[in-house]
């Protein structure tokens, strides 16, 4: 189950501590300081802020009142149709609490709404735009129906930089009294992509282990293997030593508990790191891709794997 605990601790309050959307941020803000705002449609991967940055919106704009003016749904658990008829209606149809003439609805994950569900929510944003602004969040904003995207100023967010990932790292570490080393600060990049909620998940687990956080309490913790042994056995691979490379892959499935679309994806991203040409990269990208397929429709992954580390091997020769 995911933890949620320093995620919600560590949720930003104010704009200034939302990072890694500068730009998003700064035109949001100029709305908030005008208490006026169009609906808003925030696309972009989890974990970048995008649900924080929502609420910092009502705690700006309503203050202490907040809670009485902000209706937080996530559409992913209530797709249909009868969640926009009486849930949003009933909430929109009310007015605000304050001086700010209308309350903010925020829908979460709305690509997971049903299409009838979604042209019910173009005619309820329609009818209540004086009383009620709508924020939508999504993975994917092609899965927004036309009619609502127009309706909103769209804001496509972006995975954190390393630099800020490394800030808020710090910061949570000097709140939460760690000592965590250049190396686990690497790992826990490297591994959350960019998602800030993945990584806080991460280091929560880390720390309730230890106060000291390495690199291989990271690696072990998240389930994923070491790019360097990861590596180790593709070279195997690579210098015709197939049943070694096998066998050092075998253990690196164990000992990380690794699934094999697990290790497809690590593997993919090895690849470009191998001292080989650029065609045998992009000729060995094309079989992982094969090979995850193959997994996906039911393959035994022992056997595909075994497949793909046999075209590093000709890939080698």
């Amino acid at each position: 189950m995911e933890s949620t605990i320093w995620t919600e601790k560590y949720r930003p309050s104010d704009f200034s501590e939302v990072k890694g959307q500068e730009e998003i941020v700064k035109r949001v803000h100029a709305f908030v300081r005008q208490e006026n705002m169009p609906h808003l449609l925030f696309s972009g991967p989890a974990g970048v802020g995008k649900t924080s940055l929502s609420l910092v919106i009502a705690k700006q704009m309503f203050g202490e009142n907040w809670r009485q003016n902000f209706l937080e749904l996530n559409a992913s658990d209530e797709r249909g149709i009868d969640v926009v008829r009486h849930k949003v209606k009933d909430f929109a149809r009310t007015r605000a609490m304050g001086d700010v003439p209308f309350k903010i609805i925020y829908l979460d994950e709305c690509d997971a709404l049903t299409k009838e569900a979604q042209q019910a929510l173009r005619r309820t944003m329609e009818n209540y735009t004086a009383t009620t602004r709508f924020i939508l969040s999504c993975n994917y904003s092609s899965k927004i129906i036309d009619p609502i995207q127009s309706r909103c100023a769209v804001f496509r967010f972006r995975p954190l930089a390393k630099e800020y990932v490394i800030h808020i790292i710090d910061r949570i570490a000097k709140s939460e009294n760690l000592d965590i080393d250049t190396k686990a600060k690497e790992a826990l990049y490297q591994i959350s992509g960019g998602d800030c909620r993945r990584m806080e998940n991460i280091l929560q687990s880390c720390a309730a282990l230890e106060k000291k956080i390495t690199e291989a309490l990271v690696f072990s913790l998240a389930s994923v293997a070491k790019p360097e042994e990861l590596k180790q056995a593709l070279e195997l691979a690579l210098k015709n030593k197939f049943v070694e490379a096998r066998n050092k892959l075998l253990d690196i499935m164990l000992n990380y508990g690794l699934s094999g679309l697990d290790v497809i994806r690590q593997i993919q991203k090895e690849v470009w790191n191998l001292n080989i040409d650029g065609r045998k990269k992009v000729l060995l990208i094309d079989k992982c891709g094969e090979i995850e397929f193959r997994m996906v429709e039911g393959a035994d992954e022992f056997i595909q794997l075994e497949a793909l580390l046999s075209q590093f091997v000709l890939a080698g020769m």
